[in-house]
């Protein structure tokens, strides 16, 4: 009589580990390539160098991404409690709308009605925290308007809550994207600044640096995936495969938009003068997000050729969804 090994309990009828199985091994795969390159790495000389948040001497963007991380957790505890409760079961279109947009209000008015200690001097245009904002907005828009629709025909994803829909993508998302992706570039942002002023200048650290790019924006989009999965209006063809492939193919949108937004106003005021730079232009900013975005689009539709996939933007300018009883 033939003994089965031990992890073929693990799989289901179709021969698969369970998804949580296959993450756990993909992200611990991804740490310990990360935790290997380190030490191939050349410390920098001067120890006290090595930071998260940005330098005093950059006193705005110290500021926000504080600011960031403080209402991060403000956010994700409120959402959480939606989620949780279930409440949202007696939510309609217009519940919807003021729980994203009173979410993303704080972001988005900040810079406008309470702006940063270091920044009220500044005209609004100046101030990183606007700058940040306006970079994430646009980024945010492209995504839901134009990103949405490959999800939809690639992963064949579905939101199934009433709501106001522009392009037939929920209206709401627009501001829930603002927050989330705020997050994400914020904690982005600390762990390029800590990889790039840890470790001497060189091949081995831009190696290390663009790993890094690559596992967290992985990270974030499985993370994104997995936190939302209780949410059973937003719902994939295919679990495996939206948390699996469907991870690297969200991912995309980060790998471009991580380095691209970590440079926003990154070395003003440096104590390194052959790093030192003026603050980006309202201008400079717009334009980076813009051509940021069109990259990953272009790196999205190279994908969905590749799978032999058509993509179908059916979407109306605005309507009201309302889910089928």
């Amino acid at each position: 009589m033939s003994k089965s090994l031990p992890f073929t309990s693990w799989t289901d009828e179709n021969g698969q580990m369970p998804v949580e199985i296959t993450m756990v091994g993909i992200l611990a795969s991804i740490c310990a390539v990360i935790l290997g390159m380190t030490l191939f790495q050349s410390p920098n000389k001067d120890k006290k160098a090595s930071r998260f948040l940005p330098a005093s001497e950059n006193a705005a963007k110290l500021e926000f991404e504080q600011f960031a991380l403080v209402y991060t957790a403000v956010w994700i505890f409120i959402f959480a409690m939606v989620v949780a409760t279930g409440v949202y079961e007696h939510f309609n279109e217009n519940s919807y709308m003021q729980l994203c947009t009173g979410l993303a209000a704080p972001f988005l008015l900040q810079p406008v009605i309470f702006p940063l200690k270091s920044e009220r001097h500044l005209p609004l245009t100046e101030r990183y925290s606007f700058k940040a904002n306006v970079w994430i907005a646009i980024f945010s828009f492209i995504g839901n308007y134009w990103y949405t629709h490959y999800f939809y025909s690639v992963l064949q994803a579905r939101y199934t809550f009433p709501a106001h829909r522009l392009n037939d993508v929920p209206i709401a998302l627009f501001f829930a994207t603002h927050f989330y992706f705020v997050t994400y570039h914020t904690f982005s942002n600390l762990l390029l600044r800590k990889v790039e002023t840890s470790f001497q200048a060189g091949s081995a650290r831009t190696l290390l640096f663009w790993t890094v790019i690559f596992a967290f924006a992985y990270f974030t989009a499985f993370m994104e995936s997995l936190s939302i999965s209780a949410f059973p209006y937003y719902s994939f063809q295919d679990k495996y495969m939206a948390y699996t492939l469907g991870s690297a193919f969200y991912g995309i949108y980060f790998i471009v938009s991580y380095p691209v937004f970590y440079r926003v106003d990154e070395h003003v005021n440096s104590k390194d003068k052959t790093k030192s730079a003026v603050p980006h232009t309202l201008f400079q900013t717009v334009f980076e997000v813009l051509g940021a975005s069109m990259l990953v689009l272009c790196l999205l539709d190279f994908c969905r050729i590749a799978l032999d996939i058509p993509l179908t933007i059916p979407g109306k300018a605005f309507y009201i969804y309302y889910p089928r009883r």
